[in-house]
């Protein structure tokens, strides 16, 4: 897989980037393979960014709103039944200056127990033993917060975390929520991360969808700027009133 050219990607990556310019970049994610397991995974020079999710959390949707790609990342009709990491590559001109990881939803009972155990070992051993890996997206279903199993996901990468492993909590299916409701959800999302960064998102609305490839831009360009115009990402408390 090419890596970036250093002084190709200076020329397409200025120092000051906003949202629109984020999502152009997150628009040239194109697959690059898919693993049943993790020593199957092409090694990377490049930064490397997981999606994780109960199933049904909105995973693939997110995905797909992000990069404005309406089938990039799959979405089974059988919630849990997608259990391969699918990698896809981005940067302009056929170089990559980072990757992103859908990982297989956990959770559902669609398929059996051992496949599910199975498949919960591969990620654990994804998440704590890959190299490349720079950040996390936790996407979750606000209605439901966080689950048991997330929490268990968040105590799983608490040490890379606490070593500068970026992460950030998606509360997704934003629009099913008043403002009130989405205040109320960031604040207990918050108070479950231990302060973490947490935002809202609608794939539907479009809401936080600049804000989230902002973020992800700076993941994997760290040594880049905010625009003067556009303040570092936030997670904005809503105000009340219906979406």
């Amino acid at each position: 897989m090419p890596a970036s050219d250093p002084a190709q990607t200076a020329a397409l990556s200025p120092a000051a980037v906003d949202g629109r310019s984020a999502l152009g970049w997150m628009h040239t994610a194109r697959f690059l393979t898919t693993a049943a397991q993790l020593h199957q995974l092409p090694v990377v020079d490049v930064p490397e960014i997981a999606f994780v999710g109960r199933s049904n959390a909105g995973k693939s949707s997110c995905i797909n709103t992000l990069t404005q790609q309406k089938q990039l990342a799959f979405a089974s009709k059988k919630p849990g039944r997608t259990q391969h990491i699918n990698l896809f590559s981005l940067g302009r001109q056929n170089t990559t200056d980072a990757v992103l990881a859908d990982l297989p939803g956990y959770g559902y009972a669609a398929v059996s127990r051992s496949d599910k155990m199975r498949w919960q070992q591969v990620m654990v051993n994804y998440l704590v033993q890959r190299q490349s890996l720079t950040g996390i997206v936790l996407l979750c279903d606000p209605r439901l917060g966080l689950t048991g199993l997330d929490e268990a996901l968040l105590e799983v990468v608490r040490p890379r975390v606490e070593d500068g492993l970026k992460f950030l909590v998606l509360l997704t299916k934003a629009d099913k929520l008043t403002r009130a409701e989405q205040a109320k959800a960031l604040s207990i999302a918050r108070l479950q991360t231990g302060g973490g960064e947490v935002q809202m998102f609608s794939a539907l609305k479009k809401q936080g969808v600049e804000e989230a490839a902002l973020r992800l831009w700076h993941w994997a360009h760290p040594d880049t700027l905010p625009a003067p115009d556009a303040p570092p990402p936030a997670s904005d408390e809503p105000d009340d009133g219906p979406v």
